[in-house]
């Protein structure tokens, strides 16, 4: 597998002497919408299986630590069939996820007890880059809980039961979500404890951000990620990131 990006080695990451940075990365979703009988992060991306190229994106970055959560019954198959060819040092646990994202996101969290920073990243968002895991990194020392994500282009429009359009928020305060999303280990796994403890909060949660607004009062910071750092859902979004990918490799 060629590299999405080129670096020098760890000397040119974020100082953060003392400090360990763990990430988490998701692999264990059915991946419905793409309609097809292989799970999505094991499609292939231009020849490779869609869950390497972001793996190989932390592998590059500052981080100290990575767990890939993947589906309960396909850790053994993970480590043979994906992880053995890349030869990654910095994977250290292949664990089963949970029903729910939140509950696979726990259990990578648990994994990485003694970091400090931790990031998480949906594994079915492949052209994440290092230098953009290191930025991240770098905000979040500073602001102990951000997320990626980037100023929606289109206006969006805000329906009612019936299909109707019902208000037309304003779009220059509207921002498209991605991950990583990143945060002190000590306050998100808090939050995540909280959670976990208390089945009431879990209703409606669909990424980490929500988790800690809901369960402390730490604001988070909306950081820029990247409007390439797309997400695969349905097969049109495995044409754009191939075509993206291409992109990238003619430039260089």
């Amino acid at each position: 597998m060629q590299t999405t990006e080129q670096r020098e080695p760890l000397q040119e990451c974020v100082e953060h002497t003392g400090k360990k940075t763990g990430a988490v990365v998701l692999a264990g979703g059915q991946g419905k919408r793409m309609h097809s009988q292989i799970q999505k992060q094991y499609l292939l991306l231009a020849g490779c299986p869609l869950i390497c190229y972001a793996l190989e994106a932390f592998e590059h970055s500052c981080v100290d630590r990575i767990v890939l959560v993947v589906g309960a019954g396909e850790e053994e198959y993970v480590r043979r069939e994906i992880l053995a060819p890349m030869h990654l040092q910095k994977v250290c646990a292949v664990v089963p996820g949970g029903k729910e994202r939140y509950h696979s996101v726990y259990e990578g969290l648990k994994a990485l007890k003694g970091c400090d920073y931790v990031l998480i990243h949906d594994g079915a968002r492949p052209l994440i880059t290092a230098s953009m895991i290191d930025r991240i990194v770098e905000e979040t020392i500073e602001w102990k809980a951000c997320v990626a994500g980037m100023p929606v282009k289109d206006t969006i429009k805000i329906a009612d039961e019936a299909g109707y359009a019902q208000a037309t928020p304003d779009r220059s305060k509207l921002w498209q979500i991605q991950t990583p999303q990143a945060f002190s280990y000590e306050l998100v796994r808090g939050a995540y404890d909280c959670l976990m403890q208390d089945e009431s909060l879990q209703k409606g949660i669909t990424d980490d951000a929500m988790v800690v607004e809901t369960c402390t009062q730490q604001k988070v910071k909306l950081v820029a990620g990247s409007y390439e750092n797309l997400k695969v859902t349905t097969p049109e979004d495995l044409v754009l990131a191939e075509a993206l990918l291409e992109h990238r490799r003619a430039e260089k």
